[in-house]
């Protein structure tokens, strides 16, 4: 009898063991199937290229039907905000042109004076007729009467020039066969006149604050005024909050600056009062 219960508690203990073990590594199990991403989003993502200079000789053709290079669009002195996308696309990339759209709209400059809008479209499929439809759509988005055509421009291209602006980059972009969708990363990108990578944004919304500083940064202060080289100067960019922040040293210096000029004029005024005082 004892050890009928004894086999019985150990056969206890050991059910019990098991039901904790399927309890606790079910999370487990389950954290590691979702850190694992979904078959069309593998290789997929941005590997950042900052400083690097995009091949100039890639050829497009424009919303016109003109074949054009790259290059066409930089040594004007001129930051470049580029995005990437199809023109088909249902869902991310009418966001990520939206939410351009809406950034650039609340910017006090003209977009081709100060900076020059490109997007370029990674389906070989596209076409400059459907390039020509969201060139049209988005210019008016714009709502800035007077902005030229050029200024915000569409292009389209065969896979292997795409394929190499989009490496250049880092921008890595997937096919899904069974979707007839392309799976792809939000993002823009800012460029200098000469085509380097100077900043990427993410995201479908862009902070005005962080796209006038990314364009500033870019230009080397050549666009702007002297009140936008005073911000540039108090921010920096910051990875991890993948924006501009305060930069507390810069601004100390200021405050510090700030601070000496209104002793030095009250200094001045106490100075000046006392000579007439010593006068009389």
């Amino acid at each position: 009898m004892f050890l009928k219960q004894k086999s019985a508690a150990r056969g206890c203990c050991f059910g019990l063991l098991v039901l904790s073990l399927a309890v606790f590594s079910t999370p487990l199990l389950a954290q590691r199937i979702a850190d694992k991403p979904p078959q069309p989003l593998r290789g997929v993502g941005i590997d950042e290229h900052l400083g690097q200079t995009l091949p100039m000789n890639l050829v497009f053709t424009n919303a016109r039907g003109e074949p054009v290079k790259l290059s066409d669009y930089f040594h004007k002195g001129k930051p470049v905000l580029l995005s990437l996308g199809y023109y088909s696309c249902p869902m991310l990339c009418p966001f990520v042109w939206n939410g351009v759209a809406n950034a650039v709209q609340k910017l006090n400059w003209m977009p081709g004076e100060k900076f020059q809008l490109l997007t370029v479209s990674f389906d070989p499929h596209d076409t400059p007729e459907l390039a020509a439809q969201k060139q049209t759509r988005y210019l008016q988005s714009l709502n800035k009467p007077g902005v030229p055509d050029s200024a915000w421009d569409f292009l389209v291209g065969d896979a292997s020039q795409s394929k190499a602006l989009a490496n250049a980059l880092g921008f890595k972009f997937h096919y899904d066969q069974k979707q007839k969708m392309y799976a792809h990363t939000a993002a823009v990108f800012i460029l200098t006149e000469t085509g380097k990578i100077s900043r990427y944004l993410y995201g479908i919304e862009y902070n005005v604050k962080d796209l006038k500083l990314g364009l500033l940064e870019a230009s080397q202060g050549k666009i702007g005024n002297s009140i936008d080289q005073l911000l540039l100067f108090c921010y920096h960019y910051d990875p991890n909050a993948q924006g501009y922040v305060l930069f507390a040293t810069n601004v100390m210096k200021i405050g510090g600056i700030i601070t000496l000029i209104i002793l030095g004029f009250f200094l001045s005024v106490f100075w000046a009062r006392e000579r007439i005082r010593h006068r009389s």
